[in-house]
């Protein structure tokens, strides 16, 4: 029988409660900001998490300075692998030894296929206000410039579940910063840092509150 369009979407939660911190796999392919602020927030006593996996698409300055940060890193570089698929089953099978619970897609720029039995467990988060100025190629400074080409007042980040088609999965929060009138990319993208800061974190929390379900595009609460 063919779909009702009438019918309400059906809803699937993305998590039970897990009683215990949540185990992330972080994965970069730049400076690693993101990673050491959930480090950070971690230390701090303000998430209950655990980083057990950093995995980087290429020496980056992230390695680095996630191992200074006392984080465990691993390159695993696309070049190395004949095709995509191998790719992806070269992260995976690292990610899943590890014991993630969710993973973190924190400034990663190679394209990674998401496994079914990974399906609502897989968290990116982009500088803008999705869906403006997404998809693929939209990254970095890039969004900035777009951003303030297109003369928006408004800019901001997004949190949301990875699907195979970029920037274009359920979304679970996103925050508003304002674009002032002698921005340049640098004091944008400065801005909208600030706001990923407090909203990667927050999104963490709420998967793992065991509290959200998917309903077609839509994250809801229980």
């Amino acid at each position: 029988m063919a779909n009702d369009p009438e019918r309400p979407a059906p809803r699937r939660p993305l998590a039970a409660p897990l009683g215990r911190p949540v185990r992330l796999a972080c994965l970069i392919s730049g400076g690693g900001r993101t990673v050491l602020n959930l480090h950070e927030q971690i230390a701090a006593g303000a998430l209950e998490a655990e980083i057990v996996s950093v995995l980087a698409s290429r020496e980056c300055a992230g390695v680095v300075r996630c191992e200074e940060a006392g984080l465990s890193a691993e390159v695993v570089a696309p070049r190395s692998f004949p095709d995509v698929a191998a790719f992806g089953e070269a992260v995976w099978s690292r990610v899943e030894a590890s014991g993630a619970d969710l993973v973190v897609l924190a400034g990663f720029l190679s394209r990674l296929p998401i496994p079914e039995r990974w399906d609502l467990r897989v968290l990116n988060i982009h500088p803008s206000l999705l869906p403006a100025f997404g998809g693929a190629g939209m990254y970095g400074d890039r969004v900035h410039r777009a951003a303030l080409a297109r003369g928006v007042t408004v800019s901001g980040c997004t949190v949301h579940l990875v699907t195979e088609e970029y920037d274009a999965g359920p979304i679970v929060l996103q925050s508003v910063v304002p674009v002032e009138p002698d921005d340049d990319a640098d004091a944008l993208a400065a801005r909208v840092f600030d706001a990923e800061r407090e909203a990667l974190p927050e999104a963490v929390r709420r998967w793992a509150s065991g509290r959200l379900e998917v309903s077609g595009n839509r994250v809801r609460t229980r």
